[in-house]
């Protein structure tokens, strides 16, 4: 039988609740030990956004802890299981050697002007950013040379698990978690006589990268996934695909093309 350190992260919703005291109940029952502080194995219960909080509750494990998803709503991007199949879920976990998917996160470091130390941040999804309350000016750099100014809303930079996100809302590609690179999509562009940018989204390879170089000082809003920075005096934000990559528990792992079918099309036979 295997035995696992288990950490449980979940919402705070009802249900999520309900599920979660079953699910420890029978984890300890199986023999497997709750482990909030060194897991092997992360399992999120609630949606997407509670998986990616336990991402970033665990960012700095990543080389030791592999993430499962229990859905308590309808199966999402990052989430294999259903509420109603904890037993299963628990049998395999006890029975059957685990295999990893692993995939692409993206690394963001922001530097400013003013000699404040430069901030790292990984992101599972993705990382935006926006003026607070005019256009926003940027100088756009791939693999250190100068690509376009864009001006507009913003700017956003995705992972391929992130592409169906925000990424998508916005006319990026869909790209498949396999693919290495990470995307760059703008926010409502400035396009007319006098300004011009690419104006369609682009996908970076691995070997390169992105520098965006902010042309004022006022403030800008950034996003790290669901997480929000009101940040002042930035000189740059850099963007590149990370060393680090998340690994995911591949008991049962649901096929990334099923997930985007589901998600924006639902049944065929319907």
């Amino acid at each position: 039988m295997v035995k696992l350190k288990i950490a449980v992260v979940h919402n705070k919703t009802e249900h999520s609740l309900q599920i979660t005291a079953e699910l420890l109940e029978k984890l300890m029952a199986a023999g497997h030990t709750i482990d909030q502080t060194n897991p092997e194995l992360v399992i999120s219960v609630g949606g997407d956004g509670t998986l990616l909080s336990a991402f970033h509750l665990y960012s700095h494990k990543l080389d030791q802890v592999r993430f499962i998803g229990v859905h308590t709503g309808h199966l999402g991007f990052y989430t294999d299981w259903r509420d109603y199949e904890v037993d299963d879920l628990i049998e395999l976990l006890s029975t059957k050697k685990e295999e990893s998917v692993r995939y692409p996160l993206l690394d963001v470091r922001i530097t400013y002007r003013n000699g404040k130390p430069a901030k790292h941040f990984l992101s599972l999804n993705e990382s935006t950013v926006k003026r607070t309350d005019t256009t926003m000016v940027a100088d756009i750099y791939i693999r250190d040379e100068l690509f376009e100014r864009f001006r507009g809303d913003g700017l956003s930079v995705s992972t391929p698990t992130g592409s169906t996100a925000y990424n998508k809302s916005i006319g990026g590609a869909v790209l498949h978690p396999r693919i290495n690179a990470i995307q760059l999509a703008e926010i409502a562009s400035l396009n007319n006589r006098v300004f011009r940018t690419l104006g369609s989204p682009m996908v970076i390879a691995s070997h390169e990268w992105i520098e965006l170089r902010m042309q004022d000082s006022a403030e800008c809003l950034i996003t790290i996934d669901q997480f929000q920075l009101q940040q002042e005096e930035i000189k740059s934000i850099f963007y590149r695909i990370a060393d680090e990559k998340i690994q995911f528990a591949s008991y049962r792992h649901t096929h990334f093309w099923r997930r985007v079918r589901d998600a924006f099309i639902g049944d065929l036979d319907e």
